[in-house]
Order: C-alpha cells, then structure tokens, then sequence
C-alpha cells in the first residue's frame, strides 16, 4: 500500500493572514487541490491522506468534495499535530487504525504548498523507497553555503558541490521511520527539521531523489506571486 500524505498542518504564519496559505487560491483553485490533483493522478498513489489543523479538518473535506468529487473516495482528511513530525505520525496512526499498516507500506509525504511537484519525482519516490525503505527530494545547491557559527561572520564556506537543497517529497517505509523515530531522544527530536532527519539520526541511509528547480515552496507572499505566473502558464492544469 503507497500513501500519498498531504502535510497541510502549517498555519502560515510566516505568510501572514488569518487563511492558512494552503487554503488561498489559485487559478479558481486552492493551492492545496492542486497539489492533492498531482497525486490523484499518479497511479502509483493508492491512497491519499491530507493532514490539516483541526478546525479546518471539516472545510478541507468539503474542498475535496468540491473539487475532487471523482477521486474523492480515495483521499482522507485527518487533524494533523504540532509539529510536522507529530503530523507525520499521526498519518501513521490514521494507516494503522485503518488495517493498512504493513511491513511494505510507504508514505510518500509532501508539503501542501509545493504544487508543482511532477508525477516524475512522485514514482521515483515510490520507486526508490519500495527499493531502499528511505528517499529524499533534492536539487543541487547554486549558492555558496556561507557558515557562520556566530551569525556576524563567516566561520566556513563547505565545498558546494557536497550540498543541496531539500524539497519534497520525502517518503519512507511507514513501520521503519516510527520505529526510528521512537528510539530518539527527547532533545533529538526537538532538533528534528525535517522527516528525513529521524532516520539519519537513527543511522539509516536515506537516498536521494531529483527534483525541479520550480518545485518551490510557497512560503512568503512573494513565492505566491511565482506560483500564479506558474500556473497561469501551465496549458496542462
């Protein structure tokens, strides 16, 4: 079983508004419908699970109803947690409640707000954690990585080549990252960035998946301008 985990817990409050950014519209679309679409649309993807705030957990599924009528009975709408790791986790929960947690099920876990992902980098995510329990979207690095241990000057500059930039999707073997997030510690967990952090802390090898330079986060109002201008020029959507 391949589930596609939506993160949609983000309140946005980076971006601002009292409408978490996910819900904002785009092109006569939510943006996260139009990421949900992606996955809809990949045979790879059994089913789908977007994990929302509580209180938004109602309107999320009527979204879904709305836009997604068809496929509607194969995505899900759970209240997420309160961090994105705990959101993480509970999707595990909602598979296990659900009878469909087994030794081979993946979660292919994707921020709601990266509508641009490609049904490229989604089966290769699937294809690459079925074969290794473990894989991570990224593009190369650009920019110089400038280090500065005491934020006013420059502590090191790492070589570039050995860096990149972290996307999503991130997936895993949904019984292997719970179990190697519960054999972390309470301040190792308090330091998680991101999902693909647990296994590397828990000595698992997580591999790398390609993605796209406009597989972008919408993050800051100015990203929502980009994507407007990506989607306004995409003849596919």
């Amino acid at each position: 079983m391949v589930y596609g985990v939506i993160l949609a817990g983000g309140v946005g409050s980076r971006f601002g508004g009292e409408k978490p950014k996910q819900y904002l519209t785009i092109k006569q679309k939510p943006i996260l419908i139009h990421t949900v679409q992606k996955f809809v649309l990949c045979p790879e993807i059994d089913k789908i699970l977007v994990l929302c705030p509580g209180l938004w957990v109602e309107h999320t599924k009527n979204l879904i109803n709305k836009y997604l009528a068809p496929a509607a009975g194969r995505v899900a709408v759970a209240q997420g947690g309160d961090t994105r790791n705990e959101t993480i986790m509970n999707a595990i929960a909602f598979i296990e409640k659900a009878g469909e947690l087994k030794d081979d099920t993946v979660i292919v876990t994707h921020d709601s707000v990266r509508p641009f992902v490609t049904h490229r980098i989604i089966s290769e995510n699937v294809e690459y954690c079925k074969k290794y329990g473990a894989c991570d979207t990224v593009i190369p690095a650009t920019d110089t990585i400038v280090e500065s241990v005491d934020k006013n000057t420059v502590s090191g500059i790492p070589e570039r080549k050995n860096y990149y930039q972290g996307q999503t999707p991130q997936s895993f073997n949904a019984l292997e990252l719970r179990q190697a997030y519960n054999s972390l510690s309470q301040e190792q967990k308090a330091a998680l960035t991101d999902a693909a952090k647990i296994c590397v802390l828990a000595g698992k090898k997580v591999y790398l998946v390609e993605g796209e330079p406009y597989n972008i986060k919408i993050t800051y109002p100015y990203d929502l301008r980009i994507a407007k201008s990506l989607l306004e020029d995409d003849a596919d959507d």
